[in-house]
């Protein structure tokens, strides 16, 4: 799950991590009375969806001159202003995609005054079964640019779970961002903070970019962007409040009220299986024979008809699917009650597209025979190539 910067900076102060005083606003009304409440002279009004690149961003119903979704205002009148442009329009980046974000929230923060940007961040490093830190003095740009062009300039800082952050690590971090005087005791205290964050709150992902030296010397977190883990939020009701389902697919939404394991993809193949690994495979041969799938949707080994019934329904609610493979290899996923699931969403939502079944193992005579008995045009497969090579031709 992924919330919101001003969300996330939230956290983090309630950590002890130094971050700039701020106000989120939903309405341009609010925009006036929460600069008020900051220092200024200097302000800056950001953006608030989930997607990085927003200074660089453009305004769809502005035009290509108008500025970005994150803006430096001298004024409490230019607060207002560029928050009455930017609250209710679509901001595009190179992280949202064509059909951008709309603009729901905007965060008005005290300005700070920049010596150094750098970058900052912790994730779960599987190489070595670590939270680690990753670091770089390249702040500001996207990390990828920086593996690519420069990547001697990104150290990477794994961390005993069972020691936490040490002295020696926190002086490789210094080292690495090469922080010294007031920065470096900053930063000392700054570390050990941000990976009990980490953990504590079952993040997946810490990333702050930049994390500033100001002209002052001290440190300060300028942009902060968090992911958690979604299989531990139940231990977290303040992070579950936290979440923005308007930054969410709808279909993705609908998919977690049943358990289903769901992503909106860009395709036209709607695809329905039980297990990741046979999913991936599934998507793979649709690729092979020429067409996108619409979707990964992993049904799951105890997945009963109510839950078939529900992941059917979700991917016909995609107006780009515009046909239907079903690929089961039963196991503890029973066939028939993956035929059951099927024939009972057709029935009730109707099949507008063509529609593959491949089923393979656990009954599937029984879920063959309840298909076939359906009176549903539905088109069996032998096997999954036999299968992607009929929805493909099917789609055409």
């Amino acid at each position: 799950m992924n919330i919101h910067e001003y969300q996330a900076k939230e956290v983090l102060k309630g950590y002890g991590a130094p971050v700039a005083e701020g106000v989120a606003i939903t309405s341009a009304d609010e925009a006036e009375a929460a600069a008020k409440q900051l220092p200024g002279p200097l302000y800056v009004v950001k953006s608030q969806i989930h997607a990085g690149g927003r200074g660089k961003g453009k305004f769809k119903e502005l035009g290509p001159d108008a500025k970005g979704g994150v803006r430096l205002a001298k004024s409490i009148e230019d607060v207002v202003s560029n928050a009455r442009e930017m609250l209710g329009n679509t901001l595009v980046t190179k992280q949202t995609g064509d059909d951008g974000k709309v603009v729901n929230r905007l965060y008005i923060e005290d300005g700070a005054d920049i010596d150094r940007e750098l970058y900052l961040s912790l994730l779960v490093d599987r190489s070595v079964g670590r939270v680690a830190f990753v670091a770089s003095t390249e702040g500001g740009m996207d990390i990828e640019t920086v593996a690519e062009e420069a990547p001697d300039k990104i150290i990477t800082v794994p961390i005993d779970p069972v020691a936490g952050v040490t002295a020696a690590d926190a002086e490789k971090l210094c080292s690495a961002l090469n922080l010294g005087g007031a920065a470096k005791v900053d930063g000392m205290q700054l570390f050990p903070i941000l990976y009990k964050a980490f953990t504590e709150k079952d993040m997946s992902l810490l990333e702050i970019n930049p994390l500033i030296v100001m002209t002052d010397g001290h440190l300060r977190v300028l942009d902060a962007k968090v992911s958690f883990d979604g299989n531990a939020l139940f231990r977290h009701d303040d992070i579950k409040a936290l979440r923005d389902e308007s930054e969410e697919d709808a279909k993705e939404i609908e998919a977690s009220k049943y358990d289903l394991a769901y992503v909106a993809l860009d395709g036209d193949i709607g695809c329905m299986v039980n297990g990741a690994g046979l999913a991936m495979a599934t998507m793979d041969i649709i690729k092979l024979y020429g067409k996108e799938p619409a979707n990964f949707l992993d049904v799951g080994g105890g997945a009963n008809k109510e839950k078939v019934t529900a992941a059917f329904k979700i991917i016909t609610a995609d107006p780009n699917v515009k046909g239907i493979l079903v690929n089961i290899f039963g196991g503890i996923m029973k066939c028939d009650v993956i035929a059951e699931g099927v024939v009972a969403a057709v029935k009730d939502v109707g099949l507008k597209v063509p529609l593959v079944v491949r089923l393979e193992g656990t009954n599937v005579d029984l879920g063959k025979k309840i298909l076939n008995e359906s009176g549903l045009a539905i088109t069996a497969a032998d096997d999954l190539d036999d299968a992607a090579k009929k929805i493909v031709a099917a789609v055409g």
